[in-house]
């Protein structure tokens, strides 16, 4: 099978594509799979870091002016021609987008040379990307029932995003766990705010994460840009300060983990179970990790604090009463369980074979 994958600009849009790709790998022996990108963006590297094929083409997003959305238009056409060139040598199967910009010209030109195409969408409301292919795709994938409403149910699966099916298959590192000098008796709290971590968030956690209960360890990670200054001022010994940490090596140890809510790192929660305050970036399109906040909140899978209501008595109140009710934390797991879609890269797959 030639499979054909078109993602790019952000980690929510590439990270899932790739965890879909290792579990076609692993399914089908004769399989060939080629990635289509931005050639610009974080995919031009990340994918063949990961090992596989990748072609890059040059979109640009339909924002800003209207000098700037004309521009965006003329680079959208001139990738749709030669993504019809790529399909025309690569002769894929099946076509899957994933998002991002640069996936509307590829999925268009899929559909064009009548090959068997998907798109995923990773978040509740739905990608500009997703929303301008739709009508013209065989199958949509939607990691939460919101997304319903834009789609319909006539060619819409629920089947959630490959991510989860990565949470629950790593397995618990105690060699790395203890290497960041964390206890295996003590309960963990991780605080991650993604790769490049959160200055206005960072600025709240200094006040009150010397403040949480000292029976209490903290894994503080602060992204790469924040490390030196949250280093500096930290110094208590239950609070663990590094600039990144291999998040699933650990997961299955920790016992409350304050973050964003992104796609992937919802997808990774729900399936393992594990208790969360999320904290919404206001920063990304739409708003969109709020509503998928939001979903979880209703669920009382998680509890969440919008990052304008955010300060050092309202997430040490939250975090108290979770840390010290394991009811409640065990309820939280159960629901967030119940959300979860393990079995996501598989069901996936399983919906490529019924296509074939």
């Amino acid at each position: 099978m030639r499979l054909l994958i078109a993602t790019g600009g952000t980690g929510g849009h590439v990270y899932p594509a790739i965890a879909l790709a290792d579990a076609a790998k692993k399914r089908y022996s004769d399989i060939e799979i080629l990635f289509v990108g931005n050639d610009d963006r974080m995919e031009a590297s990340e994918v063949p870091a990961h090992g596989y094929a990748f072609k890059g083409l040059h979109a640009s997003g339909l924002c800003g002016s209207v000098v700037n959305k004309m521009k965006a238009l003329v680079l959208m056409a001139n990738a749709y021609r030669k993504a019809l060139k790529i399909i025309d040598e690569f002769k894929p199967d099946i076509a899957i987008g994933f998002g991002g910009y640069v996936s509307a010209p590829v999925m268009l030109a899929a559909h064009k040379k009548h090959v068997k195409t998907l798109i995923h969408e990773q978040n509740s409301v739905v990608g500009v990307s997703n929303k301008m292919v739709a009508k013209y795709m065989d199958a949509i994938i939607i990691c939460y029932e919101k997304c319903y409403e834009e789609f319909g149910k006539e060619k819409t699966y629920f089947l959630g995003n490959p991510r989860a099916t990565n949470a629950i298959q790593a397995t618990f590192d105690e060699a790395y766990y203890r290497s960041l000098g964390l206890s295996m008796e003590k309960p963990l709290i991780l605080v991650v705010m993604g790769s490049l971590g959160s200055s206005s968030v960072n600025k709240i956690m200094k006040d009150v994460l010397p403040k949480i209960n000292r029976d209490y360890q903290i894994l503080f990670v602060t992204g790469k840009n924040n490390y030196k200054e949250m280093k500096d001022v930290i110094k208590q010994d239950n609070i663990k300060v590094v600039d990144y940490v291999k998040q699933l090596s650990i997961i299955q140890k920790v016992d409350l983990i304050i973050c964003r809510a992104g796609a992937t790192t919802a997808a990774e929660i729900t399936a393992l179970g594990t208790p969360s305050i999320l904290i919404p970036s206001p920063y990304v399109a739409h708003n969109h990790q709020l509503y998928n906040a939001s979903v979880m909140v209703d669920k009382k899978a998680a509890m969440m604090i919008e990052e304008k209501d955010l300060n050092a008595e309202n997430l040490s109140r939250k975090i108290e009463l979770i840390m010290s009710n394991e009811n409640l934390r065990k309820e939280m797991k159960k629901n967030a369980q119940a959300m979860g879609k393990p079995n996501a890269s598989e069901d996936i797959l399983d919906l490529f074979d019924k296509m074939k």
